[in-house]
């Protein structure tokens, strides 16, 4: 057999993450890919246990040659520590020695830190097809999060919406009974406050649902900036609102409140060429009246104290008192929502 000739371009061209070295371990060649993990200039003339800590099988090597045709783990010793898998095999009567390289499941990490392209890569290496596989995997996995993104933001909306007063923006009578259910389960203080529009009806009836509409959007307003971020306001009735202050139960403070509610209620609202003139009723009770408070029981006491303020003349606020309330005045009712 006639001794073939030896060209290290050729072979490094089938494993471009490949090196030459001799019986010596010392670095003569060194593949185009591998050049750019590290400066050909900088491994030649070294020895591979200068340039790489090498494992065999979990062995440490030592600083004796590269055990031949066994899987070999290594590491360079500075810079970039990329996990590099290898064989080495003998180039007979040349004394030389081929150790070829490979990323195994370091490819991804390996690319984007070296900036690899598929030139990079023997044609017969699987390593492009794995990064097109995973570069598929990855875009149909970032197309079913932004779905599932898409899917999420939907069943939000449709819950908000759920729980959402329409013509006003506030929460309506079934958020109310969450946020009630909610509250009264994790033991929180808090005042509930039933408010009742007066006048609201004669608005309606000589200016049309169009005006009363403008009121209910200028009393949520209201609503909303007389209350803090973790209160509620609900509208629960066509007239008719449930306030809920966490952790708010002092009652000369909450009168302040709704007082100041009912000056800004009383403000003329304009509508086209005129103005809308309404007040309001207030009924109010705390969970401090209850051993055990119940929304029900604490809405009908809201109730009581409502029609307090009604009987004694509108446009106040009554705090539920039990020794003049449950004495059997008339109530009133959280009536459906309708306009």
């Amino acid at each position: 057999m006639k001794h073939a000739t030896f060209d290290p371009t050729s072979i490094c061209a089938l494993m471009p993450m490949g090196l030459i070295y001799d019986d010596d371990g010392i670095i003569q060649f060194v593949g185009p890919t591998l050049g750019k993990l590290r400066k050909a200039e900088t491994l030649i003339g070294k020895s591979i246990g200068e340039v790489f800590s090498v494992r065999d099988n979990g062995r440490g090597t030592g600083d004796g040659p590269l055990p031949l045709s066994t899987k070999l783990y290594l590491n360079f010793h500075s810079g970039i520590s990329t996990p590099l898998k290898g064989m080495a095999i003998s180039i007979a009567g040349a004394n030389l020695n081929i150790l070829n390289l490979s990323f195994g499941i370091s490819i991804l990490d390996a690319v984007a830190d070296y900036r690899l392209t598929s030139g990079d890569f023997a044609h017969t290496d699987l390593a492009i097809e794995m990064l097109y596989l995973v570069e598929a995997k990855s875009a149909v996995l970032e197309e079913t999060k932004q779905l599932n993104a898409r899917l999420q933001g939907a069943k939000v909306a449709a819950e908000e919406q759920a729980y959402t007063d329409t013509l006003t923006g506030l929460k309506n009578r079934r958020a109310m009974d969450y946020v009630l259910d909610r509250m009264l389960r994790g033991g929180v203080h808090f005042a509930l406050m039933h408010l009742d529009l007066d006048y609201f009806k004669s608005v309606n009836d000589t200016l049309g649902h169009a005006a009363g509409d403008t009121v209910l959007q200028r009393v949520a307003k209201i609503l909303l900036e007389e209350t803090r971020g973790d209160d509620m306001v609900a509208r629960v009735g066509g007239d008719e609102f449930v306030l809920v202050f966490n952790k708010f139960i002092d009652h000369d403070r909450l009168m302040r409140t709704a007082s100041r509610i009912i000056a800004r209620l009383e403000e003329p609202i304009p509508y086209q060429d005129t103005f809308c003139r309404i007040s309001g009723s207030i009924g109010i009770t705390t969970t401090e009246f209850y051993d055990s408070p119940s929304a029900e029981k604490m809405i009908h006491d809201a109730d009581l104290a409502l029609y307090g303020s009604k009987h004694e003349g509108r446009a106040q606020a009554t705090i539920y008192n039990p020794d003049i309330h449950d004495a059997g005045m008339p109530e009133t009712q959280i009536a459906p929502l309708q306009r």
